[in-house]
């Protein structure tokens, strides 16, 4: 009687795990700019597309760079900016660099009271 309600637990869980899947990109598909337009800006990078296809939610394109090392990209589609990039030399060294859009410039902090005339806050212990 036990294994019908164990096999059902099993099964509910089973949806669970794959929503834990994660994406390197999270654009709508609706948002995404074609293959043609992917193709363009790896040729504005330099590089020489072997193969391109969808995956992770990303444009994932593998190919040469312009030194002729080989590469493994991902563009976020919407933005065709490049999110992964790995470099395989030719010792079949592999190197991976996360490229990551530049954070937003820091705004000034809000008014305090504590912080007058560019002089640190003077503590005081009671």
């Amino acid at each position: 009687m036990r294994i019908p309600w164990i096999a059902a637990a099993c099964l509910a869980a089973l949806p669970a795990t794959v929503a834990l899947a994660d994406d390197d990109c999270h654009a709508p598909r609706v948002a995404w700019q074609p293959r043609e337009a992917a193709l363009q800006a790896a040729s504005r990078l330099g590089w020489r597309v072997e193969e391109i296809e969808a995956d992770d939610g990303c444009w994932e394109i593998e190919g040469r760079d312009a030194e002729g090392r080989r590469i493994k990209a991902k563009l976020d589609p919407a933005t065709l900016r490049v999110v992964k990039l790995r470099h395989r030399d030719g010792d079949d060294d592999r190197r991976r660099e996360d490229v990551r859009a530049p954070a937003a410039p820091l705004a000034a902090p809000p008014a305090n009271p504590l912080f007058q005339n560019g002089k640190p806050p003077v503590v005081q212990v009671n």
